[in-house]
């Protein structure tokens, strides 16, 4: 943890110190860090029979919803987020179609820098009570959020059935229908509620995950199938080997995602947001890090660290050494793409595959991207407005499909994948000019396979350990004992995140 977030950590605990005897002498706990500079919306969600997401036992939310919902108070909303000028161009379209209907909701949208300079930036005003109304999040910043319990729950604004007025004469429900739950993609929706106490934090906004990319060219001169798992993957990398010695067959761009991806398609604890958080030293996870340290000595893999830069460098190589398969972000598929010649024509065909499974059934692909989460404030109408506008905006079909076009990201919504353009978008998906396309595709079809760890202060300290565990892990001299080697990175890994968390 650097020492900017200590500092930060130490200022909102002082505030917490402060208000707690405040209120003793007068007689509220709870990265994928794809950062891409990416008409009237149909606000209605999806017309579904899905059954709504299961959410879980809720302890009590922190904020009451006014008896009259939204009253048409003039308010200025300000929303932090990372978005460059062509994301920031879709958004300010449908911030003019959400005031056509409420037109006292000032939308005040802010550029802060990275998701990073965002949960800074934020965890310094929260000490002053200035935070914004919405921001971008991951689950770590709202957890370092709650320290402060900056944060307000969204069950209540989400279960309300209080009709609010638009200023077009319509009306709508403040809250989610049945309908607009269900439509929710359910890993990513799932992701709000895993702070520990069931309770809604943050909607989701636009999303990515991992996915494989291959060199389609030389799998199908070569006869080699795409791996669908890990025991199909050492069989490539092999076969691959031996077709090309030089070669690195694969790349992994994130340690932490592949170490936790593993726990979650073993079954095997990572970490728990209650209780001991820190559960990933056991014989399970230290199995598969063996395998993988034994595929790495055979020059079957690398990784961004050991690579020294994101693995997609060493798939679109067309140098002697190279590899024909990367897993990387499926937000950043124009950087698994090689370069074009001067005729528009690409060495290579680029596949997009899901990434590896045990071949068990329990199917798991790690969920990233944005969420937002909307802070607490004395003026209740600056909650309830913000909630009307994030709800626009992730309910918003037409939204969801133009900003996932303009970005890279997957729209959170499955119905987008009927809109006209989206289903268009998705039509010319090939391995070339349209390798976006391609890889949003391969993430709407694994829909049922998004799974989110849990969040609390220190998750991200487990979450950067990890990392290096599996890095250090594949590169060490065990001194003859592997065993003894791994056990030992691992009980030290736990010694860092208790330590640091």
């Amino acid at each position: 943890m650097t020492k900017r977030i200590l500092s930060i950590m130490l200022a909102v605990m002082l505030v917490l110190g402060a208000v707690a005897m405040t209120a003793c002498s007068a007689g509220n706990t709870p990265a994928d860090n794809d950062q891409q500079t990416a008409g009237p919306a149909d606000n209605s969600g999806a017309n579904t029979d899905e059954p709504a997401p299961v959410e879980p036992a809720k302890a009590k939310g922190n904020f009451e919803v006014p008896e009259a919902g939204y009253d048409g108070s003039e308010v200025t909303i300000t929303f932090y987020h990372t978005m460059g000028t062509n994301l920031s161009d879709v958004l300010d379209l449908y911030i003019a179609e959400f005031n056509k209907l409420y037109p006292n909701i000032h939308i005040d949208s802010q550029k802060i820098g990275s998701y990073d300079d965002v949960r800074d930036q934020v965890s310094t005003e929260i000490t002053v009570g200035t935070q914004p109304n919405i921001a971008y999040c991951y689950p770590d910043h709202v957890a370092l959020y709650n320290l402060a319990g900056a944060v307000a729950t969204l069950d209540n604004l989400i279960d309300s059935q209080i009709e609010v007025a638009r200023a077009d004469g319509s009306t709508e429900i403040l809250g989610l229908t049945d309908g607009q739950k269900a439509d929710f993609i359910p890993g990513y929706y799932a992701e709000g509620a895993q702070f520990g106490d069931g309770l809604m934090y943050t909607m989701p906004f636009s999303k990515s995950t991992e996915v494989l990319y291959y060199n389609k060219t030389f799998f199908d001169a070569n006869g080699l199938t795409v791996p669908t798992t890990w025991e199909e993957m050492e069989a490539a990398c092999a076969k691959i080997k031996e077709i090309d010695p030089n070669s690195i067959p694969l790349g992994y761009d994130s340690e932490s995602n592949w170490f936790i991806t593993m726990c979650e398609q073993y079954g095997s604890e990572y970490t728990s947001a209650s209780g001991d958080h820190y559960l990933f030293n056991n014989e399970t996870n230290r199995s598969f890090i063996k395998m993988f340290r034994e595929w790495y000595q055979k020059g079957y893999l690398t990784t961004q660290k050991l690579y020294g830069a994101y693995t997609s460098g060493l798939f679109t190589s067309t140098g002697d050494v190279k590899s024909y398969m990367s897993i990387g972000s499926s937000a950043g598929a124009t950087y698994q793409r090689p370069a074009a010649d001067a005729d528009g024509n690409y060495p290579f065909e680029v596949g997009i595959s899901t990434i590896p499974q045990l071949g068990n059934g329990n199917n798991k692909v790690i969920s990233q991207g944005p969420s937002v989460c909307i802070f607490k404030k004395d003026n209740a109408q600056e909650v309830v407005a913000s909630w009307l506008f994030i709800k626009y905006l992730t309910t918003s079909v037409d939204f969801q499909a133009e900003f996932s076009m303009a970005s890279g990201y997957v729209p959170v919504l499955k119905s987008v994948a009927n809109n006209e353009a989206y289903a268009s978008f998705l039509g010319q998906a090939d391995g070339g000019k349209f390798i976006s396309a391609l890889s949003a595709k391969v993430c709407l079809e694994q829909e049922e396979y998004y799974y989110t760890s849990p969040a609390f202060n220190g998750s991200s300290t487990a979450r950067d350990q990890v990392g290096a565990l599996l890095t250090k892990c594949l590169t060490a001299d065990d001194g003859g004992d592997a065993d003894a080697m791994i056990e030992q990175a691992f009980e030290d890994a736990i010694s860092e995140c208790e330590y640091h968390g």
